[in-house]
């Protein structure tokens, strides 16, 4: 019988046959029963005393499985079939007699449910096709299912786990507990997602007898700092690295080794091993949203070497960018559990996770507990950047091919207006760029006031072009030499891992520029300062933009590349050049799906007959944002080639996606130029139409005028800085922290001695020691990060004049803002600055009296007030080092100041503190 002549059952019954030999089974017909032909063998309407199944599996001679089979149009009817297939999986084989099938299968050919019997609380899940017999003769070995052992997992061991790790954990546990098929992490930038995601790969590895686990990204970069966490973990309770114990393999090609417990994979090459391909490696560099995805991919294949139960657990890393479109086809071929990691999660994403989400830990809960630093906003505006400016006709103006950077002088024709937006695109404005990156290094010691060297600092450009740009401007303006700004794109001609570790790990370069290489997935801990020269629409990007910045980082790390640092990281500095913390952010992608496939490549398709409609809307839109660019004589040409103008030529390429003229060319006759009703007809007609308006020398054409189009150089207007400060929501914060440091330091006056000297006796200050101070500082540290003495003494700056110099040290900071908040200051000052005013006065009364200091006394004092204004208490013992050692120490200062010394120190620890 012809295909075209099946029934519903028939044809279904084809494709569940179809799909059941691609999975390993040797399909028969009750009457000819030949169990030597294969361990897996499923036979046809086989008796039993329900009536015939449709389907019965055998696995060596044990049956195992019951596979119900409904019409393709009865895939809404497969749960109501389940009820069908159990009373079957219970009832009696012919020849056998009572069997308990474990596995129950209901299929319509297109879609399979399966439900295991065994476990727990059986619940139907949809899979891609059926398991390998193997596979069921495994599970049928076990004693327990794998959601049956996850039951058992034991408690987790907290040890050197935070707060939000643990909660993460227990949560995600839980929902495999329940038999969720997927779940949602949502942990902020650097409060440890993938420690997170690797304790608990490791637990079900151990505890649940996973058999494989797959550690998908969408970067090869990504990929290798993946696999650098799995070899650096060691499981609490262990001796050995994970990767010793558990065979963990980054894949570089097709091949899987047979006993990895852990596949590191990007997902580009996990969708190439499934369609039987070969993968470019340049494929895994970068996001795989950002490449060409065609609107109808070629779906995935059932691969044999990789059958669908290939994997138990799927981890998708930054699933946000991860699980839609073409890539969603892999994640929908395994039967597994799925565990979404990211930071930044959008709508689509908690809709893909079910809104299972089992740890939502956001930034502003890492910055309260000291995972993660906040920021302050410092705003620079020009006139240019705002408003844009004017060229007037006559002016002879510079331009810039884009591609050769090629320069040529021109006399304007007519008056240029140019907007913001279209700075470092169509316009560059160098004086624009240079008062921007003036402002900031002018403002370094308002950001950084503590600071000798210009902190780590990203800038965001718009394009390449842009980042040239900056980074020649940067060096000028701060007087410094290659090293000290370097450019990190895909397309920087020297390594960008090289000057990402550089970057990292040493001194130079101390500015690094970029489109959006490192916008995610790569930690640069030392960076302290984001500035934006680029706007940003979306929502999710900006926040993983902004969270390079977020990652805390000891003082001694931050020492080896910023010397000058007195403290831990406290904060990262927003600088805004181009309002983007004020612009609206939306949750959507861009329209254009074809970004980076070459307008040439594009138009190519369309000559030759594509009917990829992404094309076609893609090429309309690059052709009218060239139409914007294109002189006059250029237009000209482009009409002698094709007989129309650009405008007529792009909106014939968006007819050809328009519903509403496919339907008008449809509902003309064919006499009047229509098809008749025929719509794929009209479709076709309109893609012919605007295909025709194409040849290879029109092509060539545009391709040429698009690479060497020029940028216009304006160096008549010169722009000028009309705000420079800290934003001006940062006051509300700022007031908001300086709250907080009162509240918490009035809270524990009582109990802690320096607080209740300071707010109750203050004439006992003399008795405040270094250690006192210490121990706060640590107790601030402890349970409130965000309080970081030198952060909030930031805040205080924001909100009033201080005079003198900024705080030496974390702990001077402290004293200085406790005196303030006790009430001893009035104004806000340098501890050292209050130590040298009261130095004064106190040598300036004693020389008034009978005492007078010599000048070798005078040096004892000095070094002795020096003390007291970085350690804030002197004793006895610290004569026993430097600088007093030199000067031989006890022994020395009694032979300058005899009987008289005691005194001395105590009338000076009460005197420069009062």
């Amino acid at each position: 019988m012809s295909s075209n002549n099946l029934t519903p059952e028939q044809e279904a019954r084809k494709k569940i046959d179809e799909r059941l030999k691609q999975s390993g089974w040797d399909i028969q017909n009750k009457e000819s029963i030949d169990f030597s032909v294969s361990d897996g063998v499923t036979i046809r309407e086989y008796h039993t005393d329900s009536g015939p199944a449709d389907y019965i599996s055998f696995v060596q001679k044990r049956p195992a499985a019951i596979i119900e089979a409904k019409r393709e149009e009865e895939g809404h009817r497969l749960l109501q079939a389940e009820a069908q297939s159990n009373r079957y999986s219970a009832s009696d084989l012919q020849y056998i007699g009572q069997a308990s099938l474990p596995f129950i299968y209901e299929s319509n050919g297109e879609i399979t449910r399966f439900t295991d019997l065994r476990d727990p609380k059986p619940r139907s899940r949809e899979v891609f096709s059926f398991h390998r017999p193997e596979t069921l003769q495994g599970w049928m070995e076990k004693d327990k299912t794998l959601r049956a052992r996850l039951q058992e997992i034991p408690d987790l061991q907290t040890k050197g786990l935070r707060d939000c790790q643990i909660s993460a954990i227990r949560n995600l546990e839980q929902s495999f507990k329940e038999g969720r098929p997927r779940a949602l992490i949502q942990m902020a930038t650097g409060a440890g997602k993938t420690f997170t995601a690797i304790t608990s790969i490791y637990r079900l590895l151990k505890h649940a007898d996973a058999k494989r686990i797959l550690f998908l990204v969408d970067t090869k970069n990504l990929g290798e700092q993946a696999e650098q966490e799995f070899m650096k973990y060691t499981p609490t309770g262990e001796n050995r690295k994970f990767t010793e114990i558990y065979p963990v393999q980054l894949l570089r090609s097709s091949y899987i080794a047979p006993d990895s417990k852990v596949c590191i994979s990007t997902i580009q090459r996990m969708y190439s091993i499934l369609q039987g391909d070969e993968l470019e490696e340049s494929s895994e560099e970068e996001n795989p949203n950002e490449q060409y995805q065609p609107k109808e991919p070629v779906p995935v294949e059932y691969n044999e070497e990789v059958p669908i139960e290939f994997f138990d657990f799927i981890v998708i890393d930054e699933c946000h960018r991860s699980i839609y479109n073409l890539w969603k086809q892999v994640l929908d071929y395994f039967d597994a559990f799925q565990v979404g990691l990211t930071a930044t999660p959008d709508k689509r994403t908690y809709g893909y996770f079910k809104e299972n989400v089992v740890s939502e830990y956001k930034h502003e809960q890492a910055v309260a507990d000291g995972v993660n630093v906040g920021y302050d906003v410092f705003t620079i505006e020009t006139e240019i950047s705002k408003n844009g400016k004017e060229i007037k006709a006559k002016e002879y103006v510079e331009k810039r091919e884009k591609l050769t950077r090629k320069k040529r002088w021109e006399q304007l024709d007519e008056d240029v207006d140019y907007t913001a937006k279209q700075l470092d695109k169509d316009v560059v404005n160098p004086s624009q760029i240079r008062n921007i990156i003036k402002t900031y290094r002018d403002s370094l010691p308002t950001i950084f006031p503590h600071r000798e060297e210009v902190p780590k600092t990203l800038i965001f450009a718009k394009t390449d072009s842009h980042c040239d740009d900056i980074i020649k401007t940067v060096r000028e303006e701060f007087a410094e030499g290659n090293d000290f700004c370097k450019k990190v794109t895909y397309k920087t001609e020297e390594d960008p891992k090289s000057v990402l570790q550089q970057f990292r790990n040493e001194f130079y370069p101390r500015i690094a520029v970029t489109v959006d290489m490192i916008a995610t997935g790569t930690d640069v801990k030392p960076i302290e300062c984001l500035m934006f020269m680029r706007d940003v629409k979306s929502r999710n990007y900006f926040e993983q933009m902004k969270g390079r910045g977020t990652r805390t980082l000891q003082k001694e790390d931050l020492e080896k590349v910023t010397p000058s640092a007195k403290t831990d990281k406290t904060h990262f500095v927003v600088v805004d050049a181009v309002g983007v913390t004020k612009s609206l952010k939306t949750d959507s992608r861009p329209l254009e799906r074809n970004r980076t496939v070459p307008f040439k490549d594009l138009l190519h398709h369309i000559m030759m007959g594509s009917a990829d409609e992404d094309f076609f809307d893609s090429a309309a839109n690059r052709l009218a944002r060239l139409n914007k660019l294109l002189d006059g004589r250029e237009k000209e040409h482009f009409k002698e080639v094709t007989g129309k103008s650009i405008n007529t030529v792009t909106n014939e390429l968006l007819d050809a996606t328009n519903p509403d003229k496919v339907q008008e060319l449809a509902g003309k006759p064919q006499e009047e130029g229509g098809t008749g009703g025929d719509e794929e007809a009209a479709k076709r007609k309109l893609r012919e139409k605007a295909a025709s308006n194409f040849t290879g020398e029109l092509i060539e054409f545009l391709d040429q005028a698009k690479k060497t189009h020029e940028q216009i150089l304006d160096v008549v207007n010169i722009d000028e800085v009309t705000y420079a400060g800290w934003d001006k929501e940062q006051k509300q914060q700022s007031e908001t922290l300086v709250e907080d440091f009162k509240a918490y330091i009035k809270e524990h006056k009582d109990e802690i001695t320096a607080l209740s000297i300071f707010y109750d006796q203050p004439h006992r200050l003399k008795e405040v020691t270094y250690q006192m101070i210490k121990e706060l500082a640590d107790k601030i540290r402890q349970e409130k990060p965000n309080l970081a003495p030198m952060h909030v003494w930031q805040g205080y700056s924001q909100l009033e004049k201080y005079e003198g110099r900024n705080p030496k040290s974390e702990l001077t900071a402290l004293v200085a803002l406790i005196r303030k908040v006790c009430g001893l200051d009035e104004e806000l000052r340098p501890f050292d600055s209050t130590v040298n005013r009261n130095f004064q006065e106190w040598v300036f009364d004693k020389q008034a009296g009978a005492l007078k200091f010599n000048e070798e006394q005078m040096e004892w004092l000095h070094m002795i007030k020096d003390h007291i204004a970085t350690s804030i208490h002197f004793t006895r013992d610290d004569l026993d080092y430097a600088p007093f050692d030199a000067k031989g120490g006890i022994g020395g200062m009694y032979k300058v100041f005899g009987d008289e010394m005691d005194e001395i120190i105590e009338e000076m620890n009460e005197e420069l503190v009062a």
